[in-house]
């Protein structure tokens, strides 16, 4: 897999937290630049730890099961774990559920600390499907938190500034970045065979 596979499937996975800090954004009267720091922060360790303990997770179950064909068996779990992450954006796209607005002062913490523990379970099935494919470890840490920090701050600016109406595209592109990298798999196997 090349930097570009990377991208895509980080990119996916981004989107979400781009979505939910969109809406986070089109709340507040005012964006703090010290909470917006440290929400990037706390996110994007979030985030790290995830795609650490995704990684980790296939790392282990590829040294402790011994299965005849482990590239072909983790490259089906890749494939399976992004066609499914695009089709929960899907669902949620075409569920768009409703946001209830209401000015805030600032950003609601709590809220946002429950987006990055849902968002970080998603990552860490992102971080299981990396390890399958035999990914380096370090360029996707570096591409997770620089995307993270730039879906975060784009998020809630594009939130404050236009509101929320973009988080059903936004969840569509997301679906769609994460099935060409599962047909991008798909294609490697189907060539190198």
């Amino acid at each position: 897999m090349g930097w570009i596979e990377y991208l895509l499937i980080v990119a996916g996975s981004s989107l979400e937290i781009f979505v939910a800090m969109e809406c986070q954004g089109s709340l507040v009267q005012k964006i703090n630049k010290k909470q917006l720091t440290a929400i990037c922060f706390i996110v994007a360790v979030c985030q790290l730890l995830a795609m650490y303990i995704g990684y980790f997770l296939s790392s282990f179950l590829n040294g402790k099961y011994s299965v005849k064909d482990e590239a072909l068996l983790g490259e089906i779990i890749s494939i399976g774990i992004l066609i499914g992450l695009g089709i929960r954006l899907i669902g949620k796209a075409i569920r768009n559920e409703r946001i209830e607005e209401h000015c805030q002062a600032q950003l609601d913490m709590k809220r946002v600390l429950r987006i990055a523990g849902i968002t970080a379970f998603y990552t860490v099935l992102a971080g299981i499907a990396f390890g399958f494919l035999g990914t380096g470890l370090l360029t996707i840490m570096i591409m997770v938190a620089l995307l993270t920090v730039i879906c975060i701050v784009a998020g809630i600016y594009t939130g404050y500034h236009f509101g929320f109406e973009q988080k059903t595209k936004v969840y569509i592109v997301g679906a769609i970045l994460f099935w060409a990298a599962g047909i991008d798999v798909i294609v490697r196997f189907v060539s190198a065979k």
